[in-house]
């Protein structure tokens, strides 16, 4: 059936509500090479791990659990009809840790985040089934909405650079895993290496997984980690004890005093989500462009409901501190290169993108794999957040339409990095108001700052 597609129409699916099922061998081709790449790929899931177990003080079989319950609902997306590469909201990680460390070690630790979680799925299914997801986000000013994404990249920074934070456990391997990491990603100089060689080409579509296999090698040769022992046959979860001690079904629900505490940190983290569903939409219409045989449809709506959804369900089952993202930006660029390679290299999106989530999920399930980037995962983690870091901070300046944003936002998100989101909003919210007055929704706009900049250059 997935042969069945003629030029410009959508791949073979069967129509169920808002949802479009595809089912792998029957709606679309099978991608081994993306399958291949998700085998490997899945050593950044695995980051997860270290933030559960200091946050909440998992055993590292209970976190693994949380991964790969995690790791089954990434597969939703794309047999549901979205055509993404799901992930964490990694933006929010650090607001999320900071807001859940400020109650005792414990089951209160649990009932925040079971709270926290809950609500943000119960807030994105509401808002996808009604529509009105884009309209909550304009109804924020640009100011505070700015302050609120430089606030989690702040954070991301200052979780690993605090006193007692990664960077001090892995000094060397954190300097120079980060610098080439930025290096291959962000550097104008490589771009232009890639463009010409197919070996950097190739390079660059892997994403981070070099850099994890290289800190696998540099972190012992630092004495910074263990050299990965690694251990054959499959990986053992451990989902009974998640069940008796960190669930709803062991501890019971959450107090109704959590819900309300957990609301300024559930809308801090939507808007930094919003933003994520933004570059998915601009990423699909980019493979559009370039691929006119096979109709893309990206329904937001529709991603609302299935990454909400996803958090409702992991908040019950296994509460994740990374929650359920609409987006894992680096792969969803990769799988999309290839995209555009054409109908030879893959014959639909949703074969690439679901034969790698398939790939991780088989990862995940190998002992191998697990063990062989178990002593770094700490690394793993402080790249993601460091990378993750630049692009907020550059995303949230991009946000303010003047230098008055700027400066609210400035504010704003160092309060929230350092105090928590309800601090920061209420910040923002009153320096916007003392600021601007009767313009607090529309603030300035870009001519305002481009002329603004011009005069502070003089």
């Amino acid at each position: 059936m997935w042969k069945n597609r003629k030029d410009g129409e959508e791949q073979p699916y069967l129509p169920f509500g808002p949802f479009k099922v595809r089912l792998p061998f029957l709606h679309y081709r099978f991608e081994w090479p993306d399958y291949l790449q998700g085998l490997l790929m899945c050593a950044v899931d695995l980051a997860a791990i270290p933030i559960m177990i200091e946050l909440l003080g998992m055993p590292f079989e209970v976190a693994l659990a949380v991964v790969i319950l995690n790791g089954i609902l990434y597969l939703i997306h794309h047999l549901l009809g979205d055509p993404v590469v799901p992930g964490w909201i990694t933006p929010a990680i650090p607001l999320i840790t900071i807001y859940v460390l400020t109650f005792p070690e414990g089951p209160d630790r649990v009932y925040a985040l079971v709270a926290l979680q809950l609500t943000l799925g119960i807030l994105s299914i509401i808002l996808g089934a009604t529509g009105l997801a884009k309209r909550v986000v304009t109804f924020v000013p640009p100011a505070i909405k700015s302050g609120v994404i430089l606030g989690a990249g702040f954070a991301a920074v200052i979780s690993i650079f605090q006193v007692g934070g990664r960077f001090e456990s892995f000094p060397w391997t954190i300097s120079i895993a980060v610098g080439i990491a930025f290096y291959i990603i962000f550097s104008r100089h490589f771009y232009k290496l890639k463009s010409k060689n197919r070996t950097w080409f190739l390079i660059s579509k892997l994403g981070i997984f070099p850099i994890i296999i290289l800190a696998v090698i540099i972190g012992p040769m630092f004495g910074e980690a263990p050299w990965p022992q690694i251990e054959w046959g499959f990986s053992n979860p451990d989902f009974i004890t998640l069940y008796k001690e960190y669930t709803v079904f062991g501890l019971g629900m959450p107090p109704l005093m959590m819900f309300i505490a957990s609301i300024p940190t559930v809308l801090a983290t939507y808007i930094v989500l919003f933003g994520d569903v933004i570059q998915t939409k601009a990423l699909v219409e980019e493979a559009q462009e370039y691929r006119k045989d096979e109709r893309i449809d990206y329904d937001s709506n529709r991603a609302h409901l299935l990454f909400g959804g996803r958090n409702a369900f992991m908040s019950i089952f296994g509460p994740d501190p990374v929650m359920a993202g609409p987006l894992w930006a680096a792969m969803q660029v990769v799988i999309i290169e290839r995209f555009k390679e054409g109908k030879k290299a893959m014959h639909s999106i949703f074969g690439g993108m679901g034969s790698f989530r398939w790939g991780t999920n088989t990862g995940l399930l190998l002992l191998p794999i697990v063990s062989l980037v178990q002593p770094i995962l700490g690394i793993a983690l402080a790249l993601t957040l460091l990378i993750q870091g630049y692009v907020s901070v550059r995303v949230g300046i991009m946000e303010s339409r003047s230098t008055r944003d700027l400066g609210i936002a400035g504010i704003t998100g160092a309060v929230l990095a350092t105090k928590g989101a309800a601090w920061g909003f209420a910040v923002g919210i009153l320096l916007t108001l003392l600021i601007y007055g009767k313009q607090f929704f529309v603030g300035e706009n870009e001519e305002i700052f481009t002329k603004d900049l011009k005069v502070e250059k003089k």
